[in-house]
């Protein structure tokens, strides 16, 4: 009942929903993706996409079905993708319409995670930064410490926004947890 609750007010664009959901389901299709690719690095990319696209569409969703399902689904068609891409090209070009249609799943407003980012001392900060992957390293400090909009960053490292804006998600969450830990 929870799940669907939460579901419907990520339908009407609730942030904190749109966090529950994506810390409630990442393990299970990262790991499905990580089973699959046998690669870390995919299995990320692939999971971060995943939940971009889930989010964007989620006004989608079939109640009928699982929500766990349907990001299965939408995970093996980014994955399919991935492989058709990975024969034709490297890189796939984003229209600057195509970006501005990603849904805003991004609060501008300070999270608990941002609270707890800039409380901490700069070079413990630093330290707990380098614990995480390089991608989740360059998304923290290019939109902390060089203060850069999520389409800045988007445009930076060739990535659509709604990747970016899921990426800033998920390392603010685990950067929160190697904090908490190293405290």
């Amino acid at each position: 009942m929870e799940i669907n609750s939460k579901i419907e007010k990520a339908k009407k664009g609730d942030q904190i929903a749109f966090t529950f959901l994506l810390d409630f389901y990442w393990n299970e299709v990262y790991s499905f993706m990580l089973k699959r690719t046998e690669n870390e690095t995919t299995a990320e990319d692939i999971t971060i996409e995943t939940f971009s696209k889930a989010f964007d569409k989620i006004g989608t969703y079939n109640s009928e079905f699982q929500f766990n399902t349907w990001l299965i689904a939408i995970a093996k068609n980014v994955y399919i993708d991935l492989l058709r891409k990975k024969k034709t090209s490297l890189f796939v070009e984003i229209t600057d319409s195509e970006d501005q249609q990603a849904y805003n799943i991004a609060d501008p407003t300070p999270s608990a995670e941002d609270a707890l980012i800039k409380e901490q001392n700069l070079s413990r900060l630093l330290q707990c930064i380098k614990e995480l992957k390089p991608h989740y390293q360059e998304v923290i400090q290019l939109r902390y410490f060089q203060e850069m909009t999520y389409q800045e960053i988007a445009l930076k490292i060739n990535e659509p926004l709604s990747n970016i804006k899921v990426k800033l998600l998920r390392a603010k969450k685990l950067l929160a947890e190697i904090i908490e830990r190293n405290r």
